[in-house]
């Protein structure tokens, strides 16, 4: 008997540390997906192990109903690190169920149903969540899913005013759309949605669960446009590789969430890997870093595809979230970095190399990407 959901890779992953990662051969493989950019810090960040191990040896799980001084220290750094006066702090195991519990709370706050998703957005995979994703591939197996969704075309502000009535509970929104192929929006159409949502007293919700904590620079992506959400969803790095989510509350929406649970929300020794993560984050000024070593590394692959008259649309993106649009199949790519160069990384769409290396990587890292990425497309 054997998994059967995911389609396994030809190599077996013993150990990691930093970038890199290291099969049962004893073969070094640069990390530049980070599984999904669940591993901001790295692999076997020494402060989270710590962590991790301290927690373990005094309780690894007590319901959540019970206050536990590591979890309240979760709440707590989660509310200071939020955006503006979204501080109030539901946590959960995954972005899925963030997302899942930003529909309900949204529903029960504002007493509407409908909820509006934009073409090419992916906020999860269970019922819920996946009935806010965009591809068709995602959903027609498992239709249909729950109803009172519409969806608009991302960046058309002049379509989301019209689509955002009364009865709308929510829009979602990721500043930068990720499985979608990587496209950061204007800031003019994050605030203009800010806008609608007020004027017809909708939840404004911003899935940050793959550019929070960093990656594009700064803390949260929508800091970069000034534009406060009344939920942000996060997940993925909040516990460096433990499984983690949370959504973040204004007051008026944490005010009637109606009813919801989780047998597993904080989770001590989760609680613990996140506590040291956060802090490290902070601590290691990794959104500038990401800023800073992403900004490198866009350039430097942009002057390549000139250099080298390489195959490639375009290279966007924000910090450490880049989209190569390949003129090719990104999967093709993907085996050969894989293969031949030892370098990881993931697809976003069918043409799109998507790169979520750890927030500590440096420039060195970034031209090992570059070198290997100019190899298999030459």
């Amino acid at each position: 008997m054997s998994g059967f959901v995911f389609s396994e890779k030809p190599i077996t992953i013993e150990s990691g540390e930093g970038a890199t990662l290291t099969s049962d051969d004893g073969t070094e493989y640069l990390d530049f997906g980070a599984s999904y950019a669940c591993t901001p810090l790295g692999h076997d960040h020494p402060d989270v192990t710590e962590a991790i191990q301290a927690q373990a040896a005094e309780l690894t799980y007590v319901q959540a109903s019970y206050p536990t001084d590591v979890r309240t220290e979760t709440y707590e750094k989660l509310a200071h690190l939020a955006p503006g006066d979204v501080d109030n702090v539901w946590l959960c195991n995954s972005g899925t169920e963030a997302n899942e519990a930003a529909m309900k709370f949204a529903r029960s706050a504002t007493d509407s149903t409908k909820i509006v998703a934009t073409k090419r957005a992916f906020h999860g995979r269970t019922m819920g969540a996946l009935a806010l994703t965009w591809k068709q591939k995602y959903k027609a197996p498992f239709e249909p899913l729950a109803s009172g969704v519409e969806f608009v075309e991302y960046g058309d502000s002049e379509e989301l005013a019209e689509v955002v009535d009364d009865d709308t509970a929510a829009v979602f929104l990721e500043p930068v759309q990720g499985e979608g192929g990587i496209h950061p929006a204007d800031v003019a159409y994050l605030e203009d949605a800010r806008e609608i949502t007020d004027e017809e007293d909708a939840a404004l919700v911003f899935d940050e669960i793959q550019t929070g904590l960093g990656r594009t620079g700064t803390l949260w992506a929508c800091e970069q446009a000034g534009v406060t959400p009344d939920i942000l969803t996060t997940a993925k790095g909040v516990a460096n590789g433990l499984p983690m989510g949370a959504t973040l509350c204004a007051d008026w929406i944490a005010a009637d969430p109606g009813d919801h649970g989780s047998t597993f929300s904080g989770g001590p020794v989760v609680c613990a890997a996140a506590n040291a993560t956060l802090d490290a984050v902070v601590e290691e000024d990794l959104p500038a870093h990401a800023a800073e070593v992403g900004e490198y590394l866009q350039d430097s692959l942009t002057e390549a595809v000139e250099d080298h008259d390489l195959p490639v649309r375009e290279v966007r993106g924000e910090g450490l979230m880049i989209g190569v649009e390949v003129k090719r199949g990104a999967n093709r790519v993907l085996r050969d970095l894989a293969v031949s160069e030892q370098v990881l990384a993931l697809p976003a769409g069918r043409t799109v190399v998507r790169l979520l290396p750890p927030l500590i990587i440096e420039q060195e890292h970034a031209d090992a990407f570059v070198d290997a990425f100019v190899e298999v497309l030459s």
